[in-house]
């Protein structure tokens, strides 16, 4: 059921896109990958071409997990390893993995003296600690914000470990 809802859905969110970038007469195009695209040579020259090809046409890319064909062995399971990997592929020079203000450590109550970490220069053992959690333990989503830490240590094609 989760996959025939997904092709269902994949129609609905495609159309939305478009209708939000109609206002500036910005054409929206789909592109759906699973992380055996990004793995064979092949799959992930054709992807890169086609979001080059998409970005020289003025065109915005929305990426999504192909979640109708992604069983576990090629599936992401998260939105930002697969954004990872598609600014990898499409090389950009920024991937932005969140939309919150900052890193706080998991509280269970509210805690006025916990840290909030608004950059992040490097992933330590003590990021990691703070990016896990409660999110986790509520078994909410694929992600969280414990997947950012992960999602950034994916290294860019072809860059020096």
């Amino acid at each position: 059921m989760k996959t025939a809802a997904s092709a269902a859905g994949q129609v609905q969110l495609a159309q939305a896109w478009q209708h939000a970038f109609d206002a500036h007469d910005t054409p929206v195009a789909q592109i759906l990958l699973t992380l055996d695209d990004t793995e064979n040579r092949r799959r992930y020259i054709n992807a890169r071409m086609t979001l080059e090809s998409l970005a020289a046409a003025g065109a915005v890319a929305v990426v999504n997990e192909n979640d109708t064909i992604a069983t576990s062995e090629i599936r992401y399971g998260d939105n930002d390893r697969l954004a990872a990997h598609t600014a990898q592929l499409f090389g950009a020079d920024l991937l932005i993995l969140s939309d919150i203000d900052g890193l706080t450590p998991p509280i269970l109550e509210f805690d006025a003296s916990a840290a909030h970490v608004l950059l992040v220069p490097a992933i330590t053992p003590d990021i990691s600690a703070m990016a896990s959690g409660p999110n986790r333990e509520a078994n909410i989503g694929s992600g969280g914000m414990e997947s950012k830490p992960a999602a950034a240590r994916i290294e860019p094609r072809g860059a020096k470990p």
